[in-house]
């Protein structure tokens, strides 16, 4: 732009409040545009004796047209602020439309169909076992596409794929995030067909670990409505880690084995089966005449009719247990709680505040387990 007769570049003034936010948006910098305004307006009133042709060569042809009404003050000023906004407007808007075409165009994620009946597993540990089980069939395997650290990672998984015939994908972040709805997939996600619980009449009598004691009694762990498939994952990883032989969960109100509790159990429940009864209290009451002992769990606020509640430091098995786990809210139900012969509470380590009185259902399913296994 040229300079202007007043030897003053009018774009010092012009181009910045042009492009500034207006005047009912700036909050503290209104009086910046006030300034700038006087300026503007001065800048004018020496160049308005101008020919309209140099005012257009000084100006540009947008601005120009204001100067006159600006310099004589009143309804021209006015004239010349609504002027003004009116050409902001425009150079935001074009100069909103030339960043757009300026940056660099981000991807999309490239839709992928899914495999009709199958569920998305996500995540390292999730996906490495259920590659290294037999309990899901396979469709594909999805791999970032990366380098660097993370490729030792991706070749170990498509040498796990290639074994055992599944093909492999690689793909970018914002697939992956597609596929497995945002979730925190580590760069690795499989298709394959979900996992089911279950039914206890398919269940085996389970055997001795290695290294054993073949006088260790068992020690199942009967889940009453867990509904958070975060604890859910949770308990299951709690339960492999500390031995126990199997779990069941009652199928009304209860989660399903669904990729998120495959994830918080860190891949236990790829390799740990889940058991599922209609009827938890029928159950129960077997176990019971079959000689199990049936021991419930309580916070240390509540109280059991006829039942007697112990702390877990305190309790001595000798027989097979069944350890009974209730919902994150409410806990056992009732009629539950009276087919228990015992009910455990864990002792807290300070006098709690109301509402703050219990743990989370799988912290406490841990403690309750660990202390049993250890006083065997």
């Amino acid at each position: 732009m040229p300079t202007c007769v007043a030897g003053l570049d009018p774009s010092v003034f012009l181009y910045p409040l042009l492009l500034s936010p207006s005047p009912s948006g700036t909050g503290g910098l209104f009086p910046v545009w006030v300034a700038m305004e006087q300026a503007l307006r001065s800048l004018a009133r020496r160049a308005v004796w101008l020919p309209s042709a140099a005012r257009s060569r000084c100006f540009g042809e947008g601005p120009s047209r204001f100067c006159t009404a600006a310099a004589r003050g009143g309804g021209g000023a006015r004239t010349f602020r609504r002027g003004l906004q009116e050409e902001r407007e425009g150079w935001g808007s074009a100069g909103r439309e030339a960043s757009k075409g300026r940056r660099r165009p981000e991807g999309r994620a490239l839709p992928i169909e899914r495999t009709r009946g199958s569920e998305i597993l996500f995540g390292v540990a999730p996906c490495s076992m259920a590659l290294s089980q037999a309990r899901r069939d396979l469709f594909r395997l999805f791999l970032k596409r990366s380098g660097g650290p993370q490729r030792l990672v991706t070749s170990e998984f498509a040498l796990q794929a290639a074994a055992r015939g599944v093909p492999v994908l690689h793909v970018g972040r914002r697939e992956l995030d597609a596929l497995c709805g945002g979730r925190v997939h580590q760069g690795v996600c499989l298709e394959a067909t979900p996992l089911r619980f279950k039914r206890l009449e398919e269940a085996e009598e389970p055997g001795l670990g290695d290294g054993e004691s073949p006088n260790r009694q068992l020690l199942w762990l009967v889940l009453e409505q867990i509904q958070d498939p975060m604890n859910l994952g949770a308990l299951l990883r709690s339960a492999y880690f500390l031995g126990v032989d199997r779990v069941v969960t009652s199928r009304r109100n209860s989660c399903p084995l669904t990729p998120t509790v495959s994830k918080a159990s860190s891949g236990a429940m790829e390799v740990f089966d889940v058991y599922s009864t209609d009827d938890l209290r029928s159950f129960l009451k077997a176990k019971a005449a079959e000689g199990w002992e049936v021991v419930g769990t309580v916070s240390q606020s509540e109280t059991v009719e006829n039942v007697p509640v112990i702390s877990c430091l305190e309790f001595r098995w000798n027989k097979p247990i069944i350890l009974v786990i209730g919902s994150e809210g409410d806990g056992l139900s009732l009629e539950t709680q009276l087919l228990c012969h015992q009910m455990l509470v864990i002792p807290s380590g300070r006098a709690l505040h109301p509402g703050i009185e219990s743990l989370n259902v799988s912290v406490a399913t841990g403690k309750n387990t660990s202390c049993a296994m250890a006083l065997d």
